[in-house]
Formats: C-alpha cells, structure tokens, sequence
C-alpha cells in the first residue's frame, strides 16, 4: 500500500499541470474527464497509475461477455419506453441499448454520424443533405431507410407533446431525396442542426411504427423484462452488432436504485458493477477502495435550479425573482450539500466549461440587503412555498433548507414543503409554481438555451414560462453567426437576458461523479450525461 501511495505521488506531482488531478487518496484516485483525455497518456505515464485509474483510461482489450449490473438513480414507476416521455437517466440508458440516435457526439465533443453517415450544408446553415446508413437492419428484420428517418424525426415536429420540439422549430420541410439521403431544410439557418438532431428522444424507429412497449429498434440489445421503477434486463442480439467496437456485454441488469447511500452499499458489496450519481459527501472515500474507480467531470454535469412560473403571482413579479436569486448562499450549499464537487451557477444553466460561457457576467451572489430591498420594492410580504423532494435529486432538501435560512436573513419567509419523490416529475414539476428541479448537460450552449427558455409556450420544458423577444432575436442570430467575437457577444447576451430575467435560482452545476469496479473498462467521463453519456452498455466490456 505504501508503495503505491509513493508510486501516485510521484507521478502526481510530474504531471499535475497537466492532468489536472483533483483528488488524491492512498489507494484510489478520482479521475476527471481532463486527466483522462489528455493528462497521463500524454505524457506516458499509465505504468505508474494503479490499475484502478488504468480502467478508466480504456486499458485492456475489449472482449464479448458477462451481464453488466447497473445501479441508477434517474427513473420512476411511470417510465415509458416512448421517447417523448424521456426526462431521465434510466430511460434514456435503456433507449440506447434498444435504438440509435441519427447522431452521436462523441467523447471530444464532435458531432459525428450515428444513422446519419456524413452531412453536407450550404451558405447560410438553413439547407442540409444528410446520407442515411446503408445496410442497417431493425430488431423485425426491416432495413433502414429514408422513410424511417423522415418518420422519426416528424414526430417530433408540429402537434406533438416532445420536448425536443423547440429543438427542430426552425425546421420547415424534411424531404426524401433517395432512398437513403434526407434534405432538410429550415426557416432560420443554424449551425449546431447536427447537435440537435442528437438529442436522446430522437431515436430512429420503423416508418409507422408506435408501439414502443415492444422495441423495434437497431441498437446492440433486445429487452428482456421492464418493470418500471424496479428493473429492467436485457440482451445482445444475436450475430454482430453494426458497430464493430460496441455491444460486448451478453447480458445487462439495470436496477432502479433512488437512494445515493443504497448504491454505495450495492456497489462495495458486489451487487452493481457501476453506479451514477454518488453521494459528493462520499465520492472520496469511496474512491480509497483499491477495487473501485470514481469519474469525475468538472463543471459540466447536472443544474440544479428551484424554477418559478413567471407567468403567476408572487413571481411575475420581477422584483420577487430578484430577492430570491440574491436570496441564496449559493457556495454554502456547494460546500455543504456537495462537498465542493460543484461549481455555483448564475441562473441561466450555462455551465463553466461550456463553450461561450461567460466568465465575465456578473455573478448573482448572495446579499441578503440587495435581496431585502427588492423585496420591499415588490410590496409582498408573504411566504413562498417551494416544493422540494430527493425525487427531484439528491440533495434538493438540504439546499432547500440552507435557501430557507439565506431568505430569512434577508425577512423573507420560505415555506419548504417536502413531497414524495414517487411521480415528482410527473406530479410536481412543470405543475406546481415553485419547484426543485435539475438539467442536465446539453452538446452546446443553443441546445442548453433552446431546450430550457426558447419558444415560450410552444415549448413543453420551459418550466419557467420566460419569454424575452431580445433573447430569442440574440439566439436565432447565434445560430448562423460565424465570427466567434460576435457570437460569443450574442451568447453572453442570451445568458445575461435569462439570468436577470428568468425564473430560474440555478444556483449550482454539480460534476457527474460515477462509479464503478475495476473489471469494468470503456467508461469515460461524458461532458452530455453521467455513465459516459448513458452509452455505458453499449461502449464498455469487462477485463
């Protein structure tokens, strides 16, 4: 043991500049997305690291076998298979294992071709010709084609409940060009179309086909069993899979585990093989086990907001959004309720590693006087409830309550009521005016900003009601914007409108914190989702 704790100590301190380690323990090291991406293989040094860093970084050859055991939080008892009702983790994991996206951003962040191969787009980013996969084949035997593309993405388009709506808005006619090339063609130009068209609800399904409780799909595996809110089990399809370098696993078991202290429990023990969201107050601990390793991404993970419809008393009240984002001790809640294993956030879900982020917005920190007086300049005097539940996420009680205590500080009455977390997202968010709620990490800074404040009404996510003609007119001109200073200006436009405007108190990103044995191989940290960007089953295999 001493003799590895040398042996990581030396290594540390040769390449820290570059590997940007963040935590150090005597038998273990948390890894982040960095380090892994450019740090210790650059510079040569993977015989120095123990094993449990090595798995992380893709050592050993992947090979077929072995049930994968995965322990998620994410999910409830009414999830579907329907892709329009995706709003979490698990069901997103098990989507794809079933079906494939039409693109995948991949590790560096690159949009490449998943069931799209290869795109072109003319001047002005409103007219696209993307080639469709020849040679692909659905779980019933059906070969992939235009139609099936056209199909898949309509539904998402028009009268439709799918919150990728606001997504493909600007979209205006996707029209068949041959059997497998699919023109797209749009109102407004938009130079990020590609990242768009990975969002998760997109999937490719047969032309026609609606009945979601018995997948058709051309993913790596076949659903054995689906109990919502229990489990879910599935298995390779026969033969090989499409893509040469994924779909090891013979079998996967996915478990729905809510508690962050319970998944602890059966990953330590042997009953999982990988776990997301780890407890922050335990991530380095945890990462002292000589046979497990934690993977860490800084600054890109999950938002975690309490959100107000603007559009309903108190808080269509400017002044009132103003008191309650300058309400909260939001580094308190860092420390305390994260650990540190989070960056504060300014109200507008741009995390700080995101491309056109601006560092120089000021920030809205916690001042319990300027909080106070808007309060005042509001004329209201009574309580606010927030609803909160550790079915929104982990930790949304504990920052409720260091809310709680911020706000009274300043005379504002906080009325906390805790709520069950079985159907928090389909009971509470979107339906009560003051709620906890979380988004994840988006491939780019117009699909952040489009999933969550564009659209107004028409947009079944903008869980905030905003509406702002000054962000949309900055937004739409981003889009086609190709000098990064004049895009960079409208970005930090669209981040100053929402953070000043917004009924959003997003007051941390916390970093995607997984787990996992060492046998484990192929995971690397995603800037998107947790579990390498819930591709887990399908990229990794076991030593």
């Amino acid at each position: 043991m001493r003799n590895v704790r040398n042996i990581v100590d030396r290594t540390y301190r040769k390449f820290r500049h570059m590997a940007h380690l963040e935590n150090q323990t005597e038998s273990g090291i948390i890894l982040d997305r960095r380090q892994i991406l450019t740090g210790a293989a650059a510079l040569g040094l993977m015989g120095a690291i123990p094993a449990s860093a090595q798995t992380a970084m893709g050592a050993g050859a992947p090979k077929k076998g072995g049930t994968l055991r995965m322990g998620m939080e994410g999910g409830s008892p009414s999830d579907s298979l329907d892709p329009l009702t995706y709003a979490d983790s698990i069901p997103i994991t098990m989507s794809l294992m079933l079906w494939n996206n039409l693109i995948e951003v991949a590790d560096n962040g690159d949009a490449t071709g998943e069931l799209f191969e290869s795109w072109t787009v003319k001047p002005g980013a409103a007219d696209w010709v993307f080639n469709v996969r020849k040679g692909i084949t659905f779980t019933s035997g059906k070969t992939l084609d235009a139609d099936d593309v056209i199909y898949s993405i309509n539904m998402h388009r028009g009268e439709t409940k799918s919150p990728a709506k606001s997504l493909l808005a600007d979209i205006t006619e996707v029209k068949k060009l041959s059997s497998h090339q699919v023109q797209i063609v749009m109102s407004k130009g938009n130079v990020d179309l590609p990242y768009n068209l990975s969002d998760y609800h997109i999937i490719v399904v047969p032309n026609g086909y609606k009945d979601f409780s018995k997948p058709d799909g051309t993913g790596a595996f076949l659903l054995e069993e689906f109990q919502p809110g229990v489990r879910a089990t599935f298995k390779r399809k026969p033969g090989n899979y499409w893509k040469p370098n994924r779909g090891y696993f013979d079998r996967v078991e996915l478990i729905y585990i809510a508690d962050a202290n319970q998944r602890t429990t059966a990953l330590q023990t042997g009953t999982v093989d990988i776990i997301n969201r780890v407890n922050p107050k335990t991530a380095a601990l945890l990462a002292k086990n000589k046979n497990l390793v934690v993977s860490r991404t800084p600054g890109m993970g999950n938002r975690f907001c309490f959100v107000a419809h603007t559009d309903k008393g108190p808080f269509n009240n400017p002044d009132v959004m103003m008191a309650l984002k300058y309400g909260i001790d939001r580094q308190k809640i860092v420390d305390n309720v994260y650990s540190g294993y989070a960056s504060i956030g300014n109200d507008n879900c741009v995390g700080p590693k995101m491309k056109f982020f601006d560092a120089k917005q000021p920030l809205n920190r916690y001042d319990p006087e300027k909080a106070k007086f808007h309060m005042k300049k509001a004329n209201y005097s009574g309580a606010i409830e927030l609803q909160v539940s550790e079915g929104a996420f982990s930790g949304a009680t504990d920052a409720g309550q260091i809310f709680q205590e911020s706000l009274a500080k300043a005379g504002i009455n906080l009325d906390l009521k805790r709520v069950s977390g079985d159907g928090y997202w389909d009971n509470v968010w979107l339906k009560v005016p003051f709620c906890a709620v979380y988004w994840g990490n988006r491939p780019t800074i117009d699909n952040q900003l489009t999933s969550i404040f564009y659209g107004g009404k028409s947009n079944p996510w903008n869980d905030s009601h905003f509406e702002n003609a000054d962000f949309s007119k900055a937004l739409e001109a981003a889009r086609v914007e190709i000098d990064p200073k004049k895009r960079q200006d409208l970005y930090s436009r669209c981040q100053s409108l929402v953070s000043q405007n917004a009924g959003m108190v997003n007051y941390a990103v916390q970093d995607y914190l997984d787990a996992h044995t060492t046998k484990l191989q192929g995971l690397t940290p995603s800037g998107r989702y947790d579990m390498g960007d819930d591709r887990i089953a399908e990229k990794g295999w076991f030593a």
